[in-house]
């Protein structure tokens, strides 16, 4: 892995630290140390935080209007579960998440041999397939490993990169939905758009995993170029890019024993959003799809509700997980007047686009923060933006797994980021990687207890018909 070179810079410059010894100074080198590492972590041109309201014309009064904030109005009720000490369950009481148990029952039974996909959108802890990893690996590791999934054609951040995979690029002008400078809503399933001239190049090597075949998502459009993709020295093939504006899907056959393929603009211009590898064997594939500075109006709004729905249709995943809250907790005009409208607004995209699949809103962490007299507390707003997401999952029938009290609740951050191992960096909103295995592990459990008690309640179902018909 290439690391960028302020973060090689801190690296070096914490070393130095701890080498020199600077406690004699009276300096905490621990303390110095994630802060400076925290801060190799920051985006180089975009704040590390982003106001997680949309651009365009209808938003203008409400990011103009921070001065309406709700500390003083109600906050609806937030019910607390099981905590860090058993298995906070998930909330769905319309068993929404039942066809997506069902598919895995016959993945263990190996009544299914195609691959199970769960798609997981979520904000900037996820950007560096932090969390999302965790749970791939364990779900994987239970129900096997169908291929490393989807895989965004270069890094639009310094820090993006998905475990087992390594990537470099070169010549690519990206689109993230969230800061794009083509604001057409075409950005794909991981929405990040990449366009490229003839030259421009991307390499993804992996480990662990032997992939099969790799597909490249891209948009046709007209005077489109093309782009070839060869792996270990062989070509595989050229795809042609011109037509009718549409989503596009080129899929090559890959040598088990090759782990890497190059793709390279032969002709430009192209539009590519991304990289999905398949091992060919039954199993689980889990897709971080995590953007830095993300807010639930990335699905709600910035992608464009067909072009979406293309991608979706081609992927297909089985369960589909809205992990989003954290940017918007601290803006909390948003939180009153746009996230719940939001929120049903993406959940009905989900529903229009993939009938008959499972959704599953997860919350997010808790958010720290320092007060007046240098405490670190929760930020006022995100209990509130948690209890909507709850009110609105039972609404709509989907599941809902509250993240936040799996983790602790109230006063989590201050907890992880005082504690020994430290769990979260000095922002307080960035789970440390033992910190991120944390919550993925909270998540599968969850997802584990929630498939036993779907197994339970079929086995209970098949039992009383089985003695009714008996009797009869």
């Amino acid at each position: 892995m290439t690391f960028p070179a302020r973060t090689s810079a801190v690296v070096l410059l914490i070393g130095a630290i701890v080498a020199l010894g600077w406690g004699a100074f009276g300096l905490d080198p621990a303390r110095l140390a994630d802060r400076l590492w925290s801060f190799s972590l920051r985006p180089y041109r975009t704040p590390p935080a982003p106001p997680p309201l949309p651009i365009g014309k209808n938003y203008g009064k409400l990011v103009a209007a921070p001065k309406v904030l709700a500390k003083n109005l109600p906050r609806p009720a937030l019910r607390l579960q099981a905590g860090p000490g058993g298995v906070q369950p998930i909330e769905d009481e319309s068993n929404s998440l039942a066809p997506f148990y069902q598919a895995l029952g016959d993945l263990e039974s190996h009544q299914s041999s195609s691959p199970l996909r769960i798609a997981h959108y979520g904000d900037s802890p996820t950007t560096a397939d932090l969390i999302t990893a965790d749970v791939r690996e364990l779900l994987q590791r239970q129900y096997g490993n169908a291929g490393h999934g989807f895989h965004l054609i270069a890094k639009p951040w310094a820090w993006y990169g998905h475990r087992s995979i390594t990537s470099d690029a070169s010549g690519w002008d990206i689109d993230p939905a969230t800061t794009a400078k083509v604001r057409d809503g075409l950005y794909g399933y991981g929405a990040v758009s990449f366009r490229g001239g003839t030259g421009a190049r991307a390499r993804l090597r992996w480990k662990g995993a032997e992939h099969t075949r790799a597909t490249v998502a891209y948009f046709q459009q007209p005077n489109g170029g093309a782009f070839r993709v060869e792996a270990c020295g062989e070509a595989l093939g050229e795809t042609e890019t011109n037509g009718e504006a549409a989503s596009r899907f080129a899929s090559f056959p890959l040598s088990p024993a090759c782990p890497e393929l190059t793709l390279r603009v032969s002709r430009g211009p192209v539009r590519l959003y991304g990289l999905d590898l398949l091992s060919g064997q039954p199993g689980i594939v889990y897709d971080s799809l995590g953007i830095n500075g993300a807010y639930i109006s990335v699905l709600s709004k910035l992608l464009k509700a067909p072009h979406w729905a293309e991608q979706l249709a081609h992927f297909q995943p089985a369960l589909v997980i809205v992990n989003y809250g954290t940017n918007e907790s601290v803006y909390e005009a948003f939180v009153d007047k746009a996230f719940e409208k939001e929120l049903r607004e993406t959940i009905r995209r989900l529903r229009a686009a993939l009938p008959g699949k499972s959704i599953l809103v997860m919350s997010p962490m808790d958010r720290g923060q320092r007060n007046a007299a240098g405490a670190i507390e929760t930020v006022a707003a995100i209990e509130k933006l948690i209890a909507i997401e709850q009110k609105v999952a039972a609404e709509e029938s989907v599941a809902f797994f509250n993240t936040f009290a799996a983790m602790g609740g109230n006063g989590t951050m201050r907890d992880w980021y005082e504690g020994t191992p430290r769990l979260v960096g000095a922002d307080f909103i960035h789970p440390m990687p033992a910190g991120a295995k944390r919550i993925g592990e909270y998540l599968f459990r969850a997802l584990q207890d929630g498939f036993n008690r779907h197994k339970n309640s079929r086995l209970s179902s098949a039992l009383a018909s089985s003695s009714a018909n008996s009797q009869n």
